[in-house]
This record gives structure tokens, C-alpha cells and sequence, in this order.
């Protein structure tokens, strides 16, 4: 047997929990290659409905056939895939024949009242500290006293697991997502979900897909404050968000440098135009602090935040320093709020914690 009908035969026992097929026989295993060496690449075609776990059990179903050495999966999304394709002189395929109208509208936001207060930590661009922000936020507040969870729903980088010190696949229970929990506040990320390595390359309906089960399948239970870390820019997942459920506020990360505050503009007034108030800008290293004498150094400029939360009218609700504990924290798992209170950083981020409590009340 040759190893294309080894492999055929492997991904003939995997079968899609939506559909109730094989992803080979319903051809949502595409595009397969392999190599002399062993190695093997597929397309995965995932619908709205599909779990995107499913990428991931393709792949260790490939990586179990004898002969494999390494396996990738490339996730595409399903409806796109079909329009793309040019008919080969034979009938269209179901899905074509019943396609959805050219204009769809623009699903209704769900209300779910027992996720609290529901925040986005947005920035403009990448490598601003946005996760690391959302991260201490949230384990600031449930040191508060307060009922938090955090949805990473930065599902091109989901680095709130390793922030949070936690990965493990969820249990599900009474078909209920269990999150996990670290450090008081309760924890989804798509990063339980897949491998570490594994890319997501899904466009929008899949993003929309993944956002939605996290809010609505998730067992949270009831919440004062439900932080969402988003990824970078203004693209599907944000408005994925505002289109699922009532987002109560934004809050714009940046640095000081230009080049981060004309992002953060963009991000502000995308939120803005969508309905969704922005509760401030958080300005993140904004000066080092030397370990040993003291003294600041404005490594990034200065008086970008400022200056971004005075053309938007908005408070600067704080100015975090550049401390490497934080930076340590963030690869290990233990956040600075908890770490190391009493630090200038800490105290930095708990304070706005304090602040969001305040406009949000």
C-alpha cells in the first residue's frame, strides 16, 4: 500500500461531529501533497458550524500513518473555497446550488447579561503590550474582589495561555466549554484548542464562529467583568465582536512613539464608529526605569498617549513603565500584579484597573 492510500485510508476514519461524514468523502480534506521524505500537506476546508478543532485531529491522524514525518494542515474557509472554484464539466455541488444571497444582514448583538461588564484591550498595532495589559487587568480586578474572566479572542496569537500560566484541553460538560482558571479570573483561548505551531489562516466567518462559542458555549457563569484581549489592527475579530454581543467599553493600547498612536487612532475611531464608547488610552512603556539608580529613560519618546487622548477627548487612564520583571512574567506565567505588587508597574496597572471600575460603573 503507497503512502497517499495509507493516508486515505487514515482520514477515512475521521469524521466531522457537525456533519456526521468523513472530511474525505465530503472533500473537506483537499489539495493533498506529499514527499519522498515523508511529509504532508493538506487544505482543510472548516464551514461556520465546524469546531475548529477538527484541524487538529487531522493532523494526528497524519502524523500516525506509517511513513509521515511531518504533517501540516492548512485551514481555509469552506464558503470561500467553493466560490473560488470554476465548474470542471460536471453538476455543482449542494453547498452551490443552495447559496446563501449575495447581501446577508448583519447579525443582531446577543445580550448576555451574565458576563457583567464586557471590556475590549485593543491597540493598533502589534508588540504594544496589549495581551500583557489585558492579562494584569483582569488578575487586577479579581484581586479586587470582582468575578473576571478573560476570552483571548486574538485567534492569529493567542498568547493569553502562556501569560496566564495555564494550557490544557477544556472539559466539557453538559455541552458546556469549562474554562480553565489561573490566578482568580476564569480563562478561553483558542490556544487550548490547537497546537502551538499550528497557524490559523481563517477568514472571517470562522473568526466570527470561534467568538461566538466562546461567549455563548462557555459555562462562565455570572461575571462582574468579562475582559477581551483583541488582536492587533481593526479586522475580523473586532468587528466579529461588536456584530455577537453588547460591548460596554474599549480600551486603546499604545506607546508613546507616533508610529503607535496613529494606530491607536485608527483602533479608537473604528470603535467609535461601530457604537462601542472607548474608555481611554493606556500608554505602555512609557519610560525605563533603571534597576539600579532609579532613573527614567524615555526609550520610545514621550507624551504620545497624551497627546492621542487629547485629540480623541478621552482620560489617559495610565502611563506603564518599561520593567523587566514584566516582560519575565509574561513568558512564565505570573503576571506582575502578582508578582511583584509593590512595583511601579504594578501599582501602574492596578490604578487603571481602578479607573476602568470607576466609568464602568
Amino acid at each position: 500500500m503507497s503512502l497517499n492510500e495509507r493516508i486515505a485510508q487514515a482520514l477515512s476514519r475521521v469524521r466531522n461531529p457537525r456533519t456526521g461524514t468523513d472530511v474525505l468523502s465530503s472533500e473537506s480534506v483537499r489539495d493533498l501533497a506529499t514527499t519522498a521524505s515523508g511529509k504532508v500537506r493538506v487544505t482543510l476546508l472548516l464551514a461556520d458550524g465546524d469546531d475548529p478543532a477538527l484541524a487538529r485531529t487531522v493532523r494526528h491522524t497524519l502524523e500516525q500513518v506509517e511513513g509521515v514525518t511531518e504533517a501540516r494542515v492548512d485551514v481555509k474557509d469552506a464558503q470561500q473555497a467553493e466560490s473560488n472554484r470554476r465548474p470542471a464539466g460536471r453538476a455543482l455541488p449542494v453547498m452551490e446550488q443552495t447559496r446563501a444571497p449575495a447581501r446577508v444582514p448583519a447579525p443582531t448583538p446577543t445580550a448576555y447579561p451574565n458576563l457583567g461588564r464586557i471590556i475590549a484591550v485593543s491597540s493598533g498595532k502589534g508588540g504594544v503590550g496589549k495581551s500583557t495589559v489585558a492579562v494584569n487587568l483582569a488578575v487586577a480586578l479579581a484581586q479586587r474582589g470582582r468575578r473576571v474572566a478573560l476570552m483571548d479572542a486574538d485567534v492569529y496569537g493567542p498568547n493569553v495561555p502562556r501569560m496566564m500560566g495555564v494550557n490544557a484541553p477544556p472539559s466539557v460538560i453538559n455541552d458546556r466549554i469549562v474554562p480553565l482558571e489561573a490566578h482568580g479570573v476564569k480563562v478561553i483561548s483558542l490556544g487550548f484548542l490547537i497546537d502551538r505551531d499550528q497557524p490559523a489562516i481563517w477568514r472571517g466567518p470562522i473568526v466570527m464562529k470561534i467568538i461566538t462559542q466562546f461567549l455563548r458555549d462557555v459555562a462562565w457563569g455570572t461575571l462582574d467583568f468579562f475582559i477581551v484581549d483583541m488582536p492587533p489592527g481593526t479586522g475580523d475579530a473586532q468587528l466579529s465582536l461588536v456584530q455577537a454581543t453588547h460591548v460596554h467599553g474599549a480600551i486603546i493600547v499604545t506607546t508613546p512613539q507616533d508610529v503607535a498612536t496613529g494606530d491607536a487612532l485608527r483602533g479608537a475611531k473604528m470603535f467609535q464608529r461601530v457604537g462601542v464608547p472607548v474608555l481611554g488610552i493606556v500608554e505602555n512603556m512609557s519610560w525605563f526605569e533603571c534597576p539600579h539608580c532609579g532613573k527614567p529613560s524615555a526609550l520610545f519618546g514621550t507624551g504620545g498617549g497624551e497627546r492621542l487622548a487629547q485629540e480623541l477627548d478621552l482620560p489617559l487612564l495610565g502611563q506603564i513603565p518599561l520593567y523587566p520583571p514584566v516582560l519575565a512574567g509574561g513568558d512564565s506565567g505570573a503576571p506582575i500584579v502578582v508578582t511583584d505588587a509593590a512595583s511601579s508597574a504594578a501599582r501602574a496597572l492596578t490604578e487603571i484597573a481602578d479607573r476602568i471600575v470607576e466609568r464602568t460603573a
